[in-house]
């Protein structure tokens, strides 16, 4: 099968059409259509749309790829536009910009689709899904930690003082006196309480 080389130092501007292979290495302005293998090099600019049986792309390409076997892009290659095509590989480090979409290959979009409508015509009937289980009972929120017990011996006992009684009313001019010893009443009282012994 013969070959087109469009070579670096080529420019063509308008529409390539072919049964061969298309190789591009230079600038093409315009639509590029073959039965065979489309392979833009690292070089290569296209600014058209690219349909053929197989495309590899290492270069620019600004257009929509639509290939019947497979789409190839390479590491480095840069791609504004759509892809269409049953296989379609992207190295890591290739840029595409736009839809990508895969399709089947002609005679085998019927067969897919007459296996799709046989199984289900005679698929069985779905099983029932079984109840899922019982939500979990919350658990009661534990008690609270005890306080720490108090040592009340360990506080000092307070005694209060008993109440002093109110002084007795003096007279209009009266002095106040010297108070009453309290020895002499507690000799007599322990005086007393000898006697009551006795």
């Amino acid at each position: 099968m013969a070959s087109t080389l469009i070579s670096r130092t080529s420019f063509v501007r308008g529409r390539i059409i072919g049964t061969g292979d298309v190789e591009v290495a230079g600038r093409v302005e315009g639509e590029i259509s073959s039965s065979g293998e489309v392979s833009v090099d690292a070089t290569g600019i296209v600014a058209a749309n690219i349909s053929a049986s197989r495309i590899i792309v290492r270069g620019a390409v600004k257009g929509d790829l639509t290939a019947e076997d497979a789409l190839i892009i390479e590491s480095g290659a840069r791609i504004v536009g759509n892809l269409k095509a049953p296989r379609i590989a992207i190295a890591p480090g290739g840029l595409v910009r736009g839809h990508v979409q895969t399709s089947a290959a002609g005679p085998a979009r019927p067969r897919a689709a007459a296996t799709t409508q046989a199984t289900r015509n005679h698929t069985p009937a779905a099983k029932p899904r079984p109840a899922p289980p019982p939500a979990a009972k919350p658990k009661p929120a534990p008690p609270p930690p005890p306080k720490a017990a108090t040592n009340h011996n360990a506080l000092p006992k307070i005694t209060l003082p008993k109440a002093v009684p109110p002084p007795r009313a003096m007279g209009a001019g009266a002095r106040p006196g010297p108070p009453p010893p309290v020895v002499p009443i507690l000799k007599k009282g322990t005086k007393a309480i000898a006697k009551k012994r006795a």
